[in-house]
């Protein structure tokens, strides 16, 4: 039986330390062969080159973070909502959440970006760890349901 909190929290932990730029605690939030992607819903949005990500192994998806989150403003706050599970293993919690990403501007906070994000977290040695990323930002003008 998975500890759906920890998984949970594992989601919330990593966004937080993200937007504070904790480097160091990257690492242990990671499976060795992790898969991270990023991109918006429509791919043709004027930053798509600096959001898209596909990145495969802990290294390569530690470097494209650090890269890209010493680009990005500071204060930047990702606030994970409507966080469940979608599926499970023996090993591994699914998970699907919204986003809501927020700047300051004039003393402000501000909306930056929202979307969705789908992960995996794996269990390792009694410790979860994200297994999958795949963040999708919201861009496309937004119809009626039945239109899309």
């Amino acid at each position: 039986m998975h500890e759906t909190i920890a998984v949970h929290e594992l989601l919330h932990r990593w966004w937080f330390a993200y937007d504070e730029g904790e480097f160091d605690a990257w690492e242990e939030m990671f499976t060795e062969d992790v898969w991270f992607t990023s991109r918006t819903d429509t791919g043709d949005h004027p930053f798509e080159e600096f959001i898209a990500s596909d990145s495969r192994g802990r290294a390569d998806v530690l470097d494209w973070q650090r890269r890209h989150r010493l680009a990005c403003p500071y204060p930047l706050r990702h606030n994970g909502t409507n966080i469940h599970v979608t599926g499970h293993t023996d090993t591994e919690v699914s998970l699907s959440s919204y986003i809501h990403v927020t700047s300051v501007e004039n003393r402000v906070p501000s909306p930056v970006a929202s979307g969705i994000v789908r992960a995996t977290a794996r269990r390792e040695g009694g410790v979860y760890r994200l297994a999958e990323v795949h963040v999708v930002l919201d861009t496309m003008k937004a119809v009626p349901f039945g239109e899309r």
